[in-house]
């Protein structure tokens, strides 16, 4: 069986979802960096980065949460993976791309609005993440202009990869508000039973 290590409120979410979608049996291992699981030595021969999540998928090991659900959508097929090589570039593409653009001024966004303490919150860098996050929504706006999906005319892998990162623009409702056809595009990813049953998960 599928071992996913992790917890719910981390990155782990993104290849609980994933599984979720495609109706894989996995055992989560509850992993949470906040107890000080990942340093322990006893994971850290499972990911020597001490991060999370990390697969063990029958003997194989992997880590790197892009990485990971690309792996399985293309070893379990199906709609979620690409159709041709051309797909499959195209949502590798936007994997990369959302962890390159978005990522660090989301989280950004997500620990300075609502996860540290207030007194440690700055909100000039969020306003800055924010200024710096409207280039990239942009492009993806413009790219969901006459199309429902990021790759191909059904939901995939690239839009839960990319829908996952962008959660953490959640609190940023004024930024997501001027890019309508990506909110509404988000949305209908994180509406998805899938999500919603990961997230259950804890």
């Amino acid at each position: 069986m599928l071992k996913i290590y992790g917890i719910a409120r981390s990155r782990a979410i993104r290849p609980m979802w994933l599984a979720e979608e495609l109706g894989l049996p996995y055992e989560l291992i509850s992993t949470d960096y906040k107890t000080g699981d990942t340093a322990a030595e006893s994971y850290k021969n499972i990911n020597p980065n001490g991060r999370i999540p990390t697969i063990d998928d029958d003997g194989f090991v992997l880590f790197e949460s892009m990485a990971i659900n690309l792996y399985l959508a293309r070893k379990h097929g199906g709609p979620l993976a690409g159709k041709d090589i051309q797909e499959d570039a195209l949502m590798n593409m936007w994997s990369y791309w959302v962890m390159t653009e978005v990522e660090k001024h989301g989280l950004t966004v997500l620990f300075h609005s609502a996860m540290l303490p207030e007194d440690q919150r700055k909100p000039e860098l969020v306003a800055a993440a924010v200024q710096d996050l409207r280039r990239p929504l942009a492009v993806l706006e413009q790219h969901l202009a006459t199309r429902d999906f990021l790759v191909g005319d059904r939901f995939t892998v690239a839009d839960l990869n990319v829908s996952a990162v962008m959660t953490y623009l959640r609190p940023a409702k004024d930024l997501l508000a001027s890019f309508p056809k990506v909110s509404t595009w988000m949305g209908a990813c994180l509406a998805r039973p899938a999500f919603k049953a990961a997230l259950a998960k804890g």
